[in-house]
């Protein structure tokens, strides 16, 4: 007689980006593993799918959020947000690494009103969430470096961490982009932490300061700056490394040339300044949060972000994924996607569901319909799998 087969069970690992604007990585893979979960197979069984979900994030906003959803703990602390007001921002920590971000301390999100301010917008508050994560006494601090508001070249991070840049009357400036070309001297004092700790730049913008290919250029308009302000800001900034060369650190000129340097609005420049090592944000996220370790477990990866495009294939986080599943089924979900069909094998993609194609509605600002409709995706790529 032959024995009855035993009902299958399909592992999959639940690995996306946020959604920006709609939904964290977690909130994505939360909902998608709720309707993964709830289907049932042939023989009527609930939960033949097994989930293990594993937010990620690739340095910009969002990275704190995966890194606590991974195991660290979420520390908050009140730092000055993009113009000045209080802020409630967190870091993650895991007894030795610190994951540090811009966006919940000093991002464009929190910005008052939603106001863009290219010209007032600081980085002061960056700058104060690195001296409490420095008081924890990491082995080493992230820096995430995604959506920030301010275009000051780190000014006001380096003013958070000692340094004070006089006016022409001797009276300290905040650091702002509009306060960057009234430098008149620099005073450099070093903090003792910075020189034991390790830093990490985690970013995938290649762009340097200054110039045509630099950071007011390029990302100046999304936060608001016209063609005068962009000029100004470009200025401002020269200003800025020529007065840092002049108060001792002679590599400020070649570092504003550095890849990576004209990274949230020229942040990556101070930090390459205090010698911080850079790194793809995608690939580091996923060491960091184990992803090679987990994914050996797992038949099937599923991973994900808002929108999958053109950006995604030059190496986002969906893309290093996907290069990093060793030959398993990888299926990509998104809110949309402009990556036409005979393209998903340049990312080794089994498939890809999209939130545009169970709506007409716009999901992007609706999480509670982003969610839901993530649920029905999960189902259906369950039934697929079973």
């Amino acid at each position: 007689m032959t024995s009855p087969t035993a009902p299958k069970t399909v592992r999959t690992l639940i690995a996306p980006d946020k959604f920006k604007g709609s939904l964290t990585a977690g909130e994505v893979a939360e909902a998608l593993a709720a309707g993964l979960r709830s289907v049932t197979d042939a023989s009527g069984r609930v939960g033949a799918v097994r989930c293990e979900l594993l937010p990620l994030a690739d340095g910009g906003d969002g990275s704190v959020d995966a890194a606590v959803d991974s195991g660290f703990t979420r520390r908050s602390y009140t730092v000055a947000g993009p113009t000045g007001q209080p802020v409630q921002a967190s870091i993650a920590f895991d007894g030795t690494t610190a994951v540090v971000e811009v966006a919940n301390t000093c991002g464009l999100a929190l910005l008052p009103n939603g106001k863009l301010e290219p010209l007032d917008a600081s980085s002061r508050g960056f700058g104060e969430a690195v001296l409490f994560a420095l008081s924890l006494n990491p082995a080493r601090v992230v820096l995430a470096l995604g959506g920030s508001a301010s275009t000051d070249g780190g000014m006001g991070m380096l003013t958070a961490l000692g340094y004070r840049f006089l006016d022409a009357e001797g009276r300290q400036l905040s650091g702002s982009g509009k306060t960057l070309a009234q430098i008149r001297s620099v005073e450099r004092t070093g903090l003792p932490e910075l020189a034991e700790t390790e830093l990490i730049v985690a970013s995938d913008v290649y762009n340097p300061l200054l110039g045509r290919q630099g950071a007011p250029a390029v990302f100046g308009p999304q936060k608001g700056a016209g063609a005068e302000e962009i000029t100004a800001l470009n200025n401002g900034l020269a200003h800025y490394v020529s007065k840092l060369a002049e108060a001792g650190d002679h590599r400020a000129k070649s570092l504003a040339g550095h890849e990576g340097a004209g990274s949230a609005g020229g942040l990556g420049f101070a930090c390459l300044l205090l010698g911080a090592k850079q790194v793809s944000g995608a690939d580091y996220f996923l060491d960091l949060l184990d992803f090679n370790t987990r994914k050996d477990s797992c038949d099937v990866v599923i991973t994900g972000e808002g929108s999958i495009d053109e950006q995604t294939l030059a190496g986002k986080l969906p893309a290093a994924v996907a290069r990093r599943s060793g030959g398993r089924p990888i299926i990509a979900v998104a809110g949309r996607s402009l990556l036409p069909r005979e393209r998903w094998a340049e990312m080794a993609l089994s498939r890809v569901y999209t939130l545009a194609e169970y709506t007409d509605r716009d999901s992007a600002r609706d999480p509670q319909l982003s969610s839901a409709l993530l649920r029905r995706i999960g189902q259906d790529i369950a039934a697929g799998l079973l």
